[in-house]
């Protein structure tokens, strides 16, 4: 029944199209994570390219120049606008499960976690999908074959490139699953020492794979030598890919989930992601206040309080669509909300324990990358891509210079466990042969009279609040530098702590909160990695801004 209604619900969605704008934009706008990563979309563009040609380069740039957080041996969701039809999709190329893969394959004899196989190594892989989600954008949307969109990527590959502090740092982190895959080694230890920021570093076994993703397209990957290749390393190392298991991935374009709020339009990804739902949940419950009249702690509060639930819901409903049966219809439903609305006091926390859903079991930053993309016609992509934790895996197959995933830690392993995000998890979301894991990516549009915001950012779990913020901000006039350097909070219904950044709240804030009964836990670095382009519809002025937390570079031309 769910489905039948989610069905109408989407097919109303899809026909409701957003307003025209006065004006085509003024000028293109390109933000990525790494100034490479810029270049190469704004290359693509200048040689007669449009958003999505864009995107496809810059997807595939960020796999060379940001190897800690992307890569063609992960995922990926890419939202579109096609200024001409005013059409907009969702491109699922998330990771999906071996065939092999067991409800239980992560858990001991007793049926405790065994620790680091969900993280390290080629078990934790799933099934690629962003090569095959290039090669979907290129021939759907794109007017450039993918000789010419992935030759700056493979450019530099082979000329190499300078390895960034996020590098040095992530090898820190991932130094010992490093060093149990030689080919791994061979690029990111040379001489057994990890990498130093400025050090010099080539992709020759990547460059080539890269190519034949160029000249075969999807084939050059998923079928032939390249994935040969990645099936021998895999399983020579304990993993369980089959040649099989790569041929049959798919790339789903789904229908985003739309939501309004004060007049704008939240357009945003719907399962296997988290975001659009949480989203949806967390601007109806705020839309029954008037938060103009109240004071900033109690609008925080109310801000936590929501996000509470709507990763509660998140936890005990979400999944795969193809696999569980999610009661979307009332989960996106203003009376819904209504209800969820009831249960929180303007004068005190609710302890999660307090609310009915699931516990976590007793003794139980991230790397994503972001872009945002606007053309001069209009046509816009935002779009999200991971490995998951710090280069993925870890774990390279030998001759392929792809660094695979542990996106199956995103799984719930078990009831109750925390994942390596410390989210909870449930059934909805356990482990099955070809099912896709529940992501926190969330890349989004807003659509108001003043124009469009195109943002996303990494950041594992908290991806959700700070798209969240940065939205709420928007609302109140905030443009996008002011955007990306919003001091940010996070609450995710376990642990029940409010994690924030320094500059967050202000001392009275602060106090408030704690008195209200909100735990807080000050982050020990800064988080995210904002992207964000804006276009002002009145007068066709388009900005870019990329977050100073990161090393990223924007485009405006």
């Amino acid at each position: 029944m769910f489905r039948c209604c989610l069905l109408v619900v989407a097919l109303l969605w899809s026909l409701a199209a957003p307003a025209k704008a006065a004006r085509q934009p003024t000028a293109a706008g390109i933000a990525t994570a790494h100034p490479l990563a810029t270049k190469a979309g704004e290359e693509i563009l200048a040689a007669g390219g449009n958003a999505f040609d864009a995107a496809v380069a810059i997807s595939a740039a960020l796999a060379v120049v940001e190897p800690t957080s992307s890569g063609l041996g992960g995922g990926a969701f890419w939202l579109l606008h096609e200024a001409k039809s005013g059409r907009q999709t969702f491109v699922d190329a998330r990771e999906v499960a071996p065939g092999a893969a067991t409800h239980d394959m992560y858990l001991d004899a007793q049926g405790k976690p065994r620790p680091g196989v969900t993280l390290n190594g080629p078990l934790a892989a799933g099934i690629p999908g962003e090569p095959a989600g290039l090669v979907h954008l290129a021939r759907r949307y794109g007017r450039l074959p993918l000789s010419k969109t992935l030759a700056p990527a493979i450019r530099y590959a082979e000329d190499g490139v300078a390895a960034t502090s996020a590098m040095e740092l992530g090898l820190r982190f991932r130094t010992g699953a490093a060093r149990n895959s030689p080919a791994f080694a061979a690029v990111f230890l040379p001489d057994g020492k990890p990498l130093a920021t400025g050090d010099r570093v080539r992709f020759e076994d990547l460059a080539r794979t890269l190519g034949r993703l160029a000249t075969g397209g999807r084939d050059g990957f998923y079928r032939g030598p390249v994935a040969q290749q990645l099936v021998d390393g895999v399983r020579a190392a304990g993993g369980i890919w089959t040649l099989e298991d790569l041929a049959r991935y798919s790339v789903l374009e789904r229908q985003p989930i739309r939501t309004e709020y004060r007049g704008m339009t939240v357009v945003s990804a719907p399962p296997p992601s988290a975001g659009g739902i949480a989203l949806t949940s967390v601007f109806q419950i705020l839309s029954g206040y008037d938060l103009g009249k109240l004071a900033t702690v109690d609008r925080k509060h109310l801000s936590i309080e929501a996000l509470r639930r709507a990763y509660r819901d998140r936890a005990i409903y979400l999944g795969d669509p193809a696999f569980v049966t999610m009661p979307l219809e009332r989960l996106l439903s203003p009376y819904y909300a209504d209800g969820q609305r009831t249960s929180i006091l303007l004068d005190r926390a609710t302890p999660s324990v307090q609310l009915s859903g699931i516990l976590p079991e007793t003794g139980g930053g991230t790397n994503t990358t972001h872009f945002s993309v606007l053309d001069r016609a209009g046509n816009r992509v935002a779009g999200t891509l991971s490995i998951n934790t710090w280069f993925g895996s870890a774990f390279i197959p030998p001759g392929t210079g792809v660094i695979l995933n542990n996106e199956m830690d995103d799984f719930s392993i078990k009831t109750g466990v925390l994942n390596g995000f410390d989210l909870i998890g449930a059934e909805a979301n356990s482990i099955a042969p070809g099912k896709r894991m529940l992501s926190s990516m969330s890349p989004t549009f807003l659509e108001s009279e003043r124009g469009v915001a195109i943002l996303g950012t990494p950041g594992g779990s908290r991806i959700i609040s700070m798209v969240l913020l940065a939205a709420l901000a928007w609302a109140d006039g905030a443009d996008a530098t002011q955007m990306v350097a919003l001091r940010r909070y996070h609450h995710q219904y376990f642990p029940d702590v409010v994690a924030y950044e320094e500059g967050a709240f202000t001392p009275v804030e602060k106090a408030g909160l704690q008195a209200k009964g909100h735990k807080l836990q000050l982050s020990e670095r800064s988080y995210g990695n904002m992207q964000v382009v804006t276009w002002d519809r009145a007068t066709g002025r388009v900005d870019a801004a990329s977050d100073p937390r990161g090393g990223g570079d924007v485009t405006v031309y």
